[in-house]
């Protein structure tokens, strides 16, 4: 009997990091739908399925419920999969990374190589009611696969912009002005993506009308993961962990004021220092580029192609010898109580 599955979608960065996830269940010949949690928009193909009501959900009754947020509806039924959004990069100086925040939502957590599996396995000690299984992230399989990337193939360098969304980091405000600047004297092509968290409108607009004046400059309101990566030479960032993915193409990515940088960075503090940086970025050079191997090869050792294999066998191997075995999670009253009136459920 084949198998079910669910994806749960809350922010629009979950497509790119599901999809490898479902051509795997489909390799297998069993089913996957997707739950898309409004106002997430819905960017599914007629290929793919979804479920649009509660009430499919508990008919489709999926054995797995897989979310790369921080929530997932626990009255779904499955146990319920934690397949992360990024990797653990700690943005700001004071705080532990909120990749390593457990609210009590999952049963599994699929990490992805050395900086993240030693931590959880001490979470999963201190906690008792989930498991970890390193498996490498699912999202980075196509980036693994065999395809040609176009690396300085670009008539001119294309230098791909995507700030965090967080306060206090983001450097969206601050590099406006630069950026503008270096699109009209500089033959340099330019993508400007922004995380769907990032919410401020008149920004936002300040950007779309940049694109709309300059024929070198293309305004995405989200980025697509590889899709976007492949057609970039270069990224401008600041501290957001999408460093990390594009880096794993082997491409150099130029910060502004990153709070943790080393020397796998081009880092700059002042705007006036970006466009020396990106030059430098473009040339590539070699003892940059070996900093870049060895910093991406901690965060994501399984370069196989198959990380999603591992995520589903992990899965399989959860409901054979851990399923009902474990510490129960923690009733979470008060955060299940808030999400079933987001959800307008009232059973318990």
């Amino acid at each position: 009997m084949d198998k079910h599955y669910l994806f749960f979608v809350s922010l629009t960065y979950s497509y790119s990091i599901l999809r490898p996830l479902q051509e795997e269940i489909w390799r297998r010949g069993d089913n996957v739908a997707w739950f898309i949690e409004p106002p997430c928009e819905n960017w599914l193909t007629e290929r793919e399925k979804q479920l649009e009501t509660i009430q499919e959900v508990f008919d489709y009754n999926p054995i797995a419920v897989f979310s790369p947020g921080n929530w997932v509806f626990d009255f779904f039924p499955g146990i319920k999969v934690e397949v992360f959004h990024g990797y653990a990069m700690r943005k700001r100086v004071e705080r532990i990374d909120d990749h390593f925040t457990i609210r009590g939502w999952y049963d599994i957590y699929c990490t992805q190589g050395k900086s993240s599996t030693p931590y959880f396995k001490e979470l999963e000690k201190k906690h008792g009611f989930f498991k970890v299984y390193e498996t490498g992230w699912c999202k980075v399989d196509a980036f693994f696969n065999g395809s040609s990337y176009t690396i300085g193939e670009n008539d001119h360098p294309t230098i791909l912009y995507s700030p965090t969304f967080s306060k206090g980091i983001s450097s969206a405000s601050y590099l406006f002005g630069t950026i503008k600047q270096l699109a009209e004297n500089k033959s340099w092509n330019w993508i400007i993506t922004f995380h769907p968290k990032l919410d401020d409108a008149e920004l936002i607009q300040k950007y779309k009308e940049l694109s709309e004046t300059r024929s070198n400059v293309v305004f995405n309101r989200s980025n697509d993961g590889l899709n976007t990566f492949r057609k970039a030479d270069v990224m401008l960032c600041d501290s957001s962990s999408i460093i990390v993915e594009f880096m794993l193409l082997e491409k150099p990515v130029v910060t502004f004021r990153n709070t943790h940088p080393g020397n796998y960075l081009l880092n700059v503090l002042d705007e006036n220092d970006i466009e020396a940086a990106i030059e430098k970025a473009i040339s590539r050079p070699k003892e940059l580029m070996d900093n870049i191997h060895a910093y991406t090869m901690c965060h994501e050792a399984h370069r196989d192609g198959h990380n999603s294999v591992r995520v589903l066998d992990a899965v399989d191997d959860f409901i054979l010898n851990y399923k009902g075995k474990i510490k129960n999670k923690p009733l979470n009253l008060i955060r299940r109580i808030k999400i079933r009136f987001k959800a307008r459920y009232y059973r318990w």
